[in-house]
């Protein structure tokens, strides 16, 4: 995993910039600590940080290859999970190969398949390649925005980079926020929507998605979406299926050079994932898998059991690390940590975010990379096999709104009065809602039901899910660390996708299909435990210190929070310790303490980033 960042510009001699390339490569340097590598020609400068995890000697970048008179040269953030199967193919059509990295595949895979490349590749990736004798940039991203890319035209330059910080590292950036960037952060946030970011003029190349750029045009197509087609299968030849599907997602993720191992949370998914990679550990390597989880200081004591969070991870640990064997290290974090993290969270968003919940992540992994370089996640299959609560929530269902963000009223009340007098925050999320919904692909023969889970699941995939992976791409790689997810690939999203409701709920459950299928290869306690999300800590210290130091923020008169927010309801939101804000901030857990520390990172990204305000 790595950073990268490019500058075109076709009007000017660029190549002796140095400097800039050099300043904007090096706010990424968390995401690649171990290299470091600059590329220059007339008119494009190409930067790289690289985390080596595969073929540490030969997979160094920017890579170049030479063919005839052309040379194409390569930035890559990723990692190609069907490289064998690329390699030969590239072998039988002449291609030789230095090393065994899947960065020189993919250089390769280019040149062999041109700008159709990305529909042979499996994998999580965001790179751009230079064609010097076209001059041509080609720039993409994987199916599902696993790896971040952004771009933004600066005068004449064409900006991109892993990181919004990058970009506005370019001495001719400007942070500016106008309308649609404060309905991001405070409509649609802390999601955002495909393809923009609160930033004007900064840009997010949509998942599934390349660009071609040449002196004279800019070309942005699609390669990939879900398409909609009848189920066939039975019940039990779509188990069969899903587990294929699973165990060898898994198997071709467990590639690296360096120690890797799986986040377990004794959920449903995460034990899938190390069930399946501790049983090719073992049976590949003759060893334990290393398993990994976090808890809070005084957890236990402090859990308060809710709808959304009906029980504590502990004894479904303890249940799967004894079943599997493995090596376990439980992470045990604290209040203060947490709080004080907010801002470096903060910072690898690039935006205020899921408050302690991105902290936790934070520094889990911090901790999780003393161990490990490479970690396999279980996130994405409450997405696409139905686990999420507003699957079933009648209050959501009908909620016509994205049904993991219903404060509306209350977002609104937020915005200062002069603020909101120009943004109407409903109207914004209800465009994007119902812009959303026109891309979802119906059958013909489809139920009501089913054209409802439809338009749930697409939704969250599409939205929430960028989210939770947004905040997992940028917390790993803020430490070094790359996570892998399993259940985003593609393949397994095609099939669920046209799963029939009534059958991925088997039996009235959030992901019954899954639960079913996983019987006879899971305890049955894992299998049919009610689904708990991440674990956000419940001690009072936490509450005490966000509302202290939000508390601090309302008194300072200078505070830039002042020009965006409503003073007055943020008050009453301290005074009732969160409970003005009828619901949760976003998803499942971002109630008080979320929220107050939620607003905290707004101030604090307001002062780091100083954006210009624009209505």
């Amino acid at each position: 995993m790595c950073g990268i960042v490019g500058i075109v510009n076709y009007q000017e001699d660029i190549s002796n910039q140095y400097s800039v390339i050099k300043n904007m490569v090096e706010t990424l340097s968390k995401r690649g600590p171990d290299e470091n590598g600059l590329f220059f020609m007339n008119h494009v400068n190409l930067g790289h940080r690289r985390l080596s995890v595969i073929d540490i000697e030969n997979g160094k970048q920017p890579m170049s290859y030479q063919v005839g008179e052309t040379i194409y040269t390569m930035v890559y953030n990723g990692q190609i999970y069907n490289t064998e199967e690329l390699r030969q193919i590239l072998k039988d059509n002449g291609f030789k190969f230095k090393g065994h990295s899947d960065t020189e595949v993919l250089l390769k895979a280019y040149i062999f398949w041109g700008k159709n490349v990305c529909k042979h590749l499996n994998g999580i990736f965001a790179f751009a390649i230079w064609n010097s004798q076209k001059e041509e940039l080609f720039v993409a991203r994987d199916h599902f925005g696993i790896k971040p890319l952004y771009y933004s035209f600066v005068n004449d330059n064409f900006l991109f980079a892993s990181e919004v910080k990058a970009i506005l590292a370019h001495p001719m950036a400007k942070a500016i926020i106008d309308k649609t960037g404060i309905a991001e952060l405070f409509g649609i946030g802390p999601s955002h929507t495909p393809g923009i970011s609160p930033f004007k003029g900064i840009e997010e190349l949509e998942p599934a998605h390349f660009i071609v750029y040449q002196k004279d045009s800019f070309r942005k197509e699609e390669y990939w979406k879900l398409e909609t087609k009848p189920h066939t299968d039975t019940l039990e030849k779509t188990c069969e299926t899903i587990r294929f599907l699973l165990q060898d997602a898994v198997e071709r993720q467990l590639v690296s050079d360096v120690p890797i191992g799986t986040l377990l949370s004794g959920g449903l998914d995460s034990s899938i994932i190390s069930k399946y990679a501790s049983d090719y550990y073992r049976k590949k390597y003759g060893k334990a898998l290393d398993t990994f989880s976090v808890d809070y200081v005084d957890q236990d004591k402090n859990f308060v059991k809710s709808d959304f969070q009906p029980n504590s991870d502990n004894y479904y640990i303890d249940l799967m690390k004894k079943e599997l064997d493995t090596n376990h290290t439980t992470i045990v974090l604290d209040t203060p940590e947490l709080f004080e993290n907010l801002e470096d969270a903060m910072i690898a968003r690039d935006f205020p975010g899921m408050a302690d919940v991105d902290a936790s992540y934070l520094l889990f992994f911090k901790h999780v990379k003393q161990h490990i370089t490479v970690a396999l996640s279980g996130e994405c299959s409450d997405e696409i096999f139905g686990g999420y609560p507003w699957y079933f929530r009648k209050d959501a269902l009908e909620s016509n709104t994205f049904p993991w963000s219903i404060a509306l009223r209350e977002r609104q009340q937020l915005l200062n009065q002069d603020i909101a007098k120009e943004i109407n925050l409903k109207d914004y999320i209800d465009y994007r809602y119902q812009e959303s919904l026109k891309k979802v692909e119906f059958l013909p023969e489809d139920s009501e039901v089913n054209k409802v889970s439809r338009k749930l699941i697409y939704l969250t995939s599409n939205w929430f899910m960028q989210t939770l992976l947004d905040r997992t791409d940028r917390m790993c790689m803020y430490n070094g660390f790359e996570v892998r997810v399993p259940f985003c690939d593609y393949r397994i999203v095609e099939y669920a996708w046209n799963i029939p409701w009534e059958m991925k709920a088997y039996k009235g459950r959030e992901k019954g299909l899954l639960r079913y299928a996983m019987e006879g290869i899971l305890p049955e306690e894992i299998i049919y435990r009610k689904k708990s999300p991440y674990p956000k800590t419940h001690n009072p210290n936490y509450l005490k210190v966000v509302k202290e130091t939000l508390s601090k923020i309302m008194t300072d008169k200078k505070a830039p929070i002042h020009d965006l927010l409503n003073r007055e309801y943020i008050l009453e939101i301290l005074e009732t310790d969160g409970k003005a804000f009828t619901r949760p901030w976003f998803g499942q857990l971002m109630t008080g303490p979320q929220l107050m520390a939620y607003l905290c990172q707004v101030n604090m990204w307001l002062e780091k980033y100083q954006p210009e305000l624009i209505l």
